[in-house]
């Protein structure tokens, strides 16, 4: 039969592989460090180290699985730049605040760039143009971009 030299450890690889697989339509590295141990199990038990089949194998397996998760969050760790924390800001908060025109803005199109507070957003004008460079208010926000009018 042809499942007669299956190995289980290819199963732990394709769940690893899986959690790859699912972590590029949830990034975060949340599912990488699982599927990164799970992809190590798997080897090891194709090599022929019986991982779950003695009492010694499952503490080597544990000790092997926790290293490799040390290792895999400290590697993705390096990756990230900085210390930045992730800026969240709700379109709403904005709504009074001041900012500048960094390209023009029009009733029409998303094109133009407004910067409030460091951070740059995307604009409409309540109507007409306003050219870069001059100082707006944001009176409302609507989606991903928001209304300014000239103060």
């Amino acid at each position: 039969m042809v499942f007669e030299e299956f190995s289980y450890g290819w199963l732990i690889i394709l769940a690893g592989a899986l959690f790859f697989v699912l972590e590029v339509f949830s990034p975060g590295f949340f599912l990488l460090v699982p599927g990164t141990v799970l992809l190590i199990l798997g080897v090891l038990a194709i090599l022929g180290i019986d991982i779950f089949g003695s009492s010694y194998g499952i503490m080597a397996g544990i000790f092997i699985a926790l290293l490799a998760a040390v290792v895999t969050v400290f590697m993705y760790s390096r990756l990230t730049p900085g210390d930045d924390k992730p800026l969240t800001t709700s379109m709403d908060s904005l709504v009074g605040k001041t900012g500048r025109v960094l390209n023009p803005v029009d009733e029409e199109t998303l094109s133009g760039k407004v910067t409030i507070e460091g951070h740059i957003f995307s604009a409409k004008s309540k109507s007409g143009i306003i050219p870069e460079g001059t100082k707006v208010k944001v009176i409302s926000s609507r989606g991903v971009h928001i209304v300014v009018e000239e103060e």
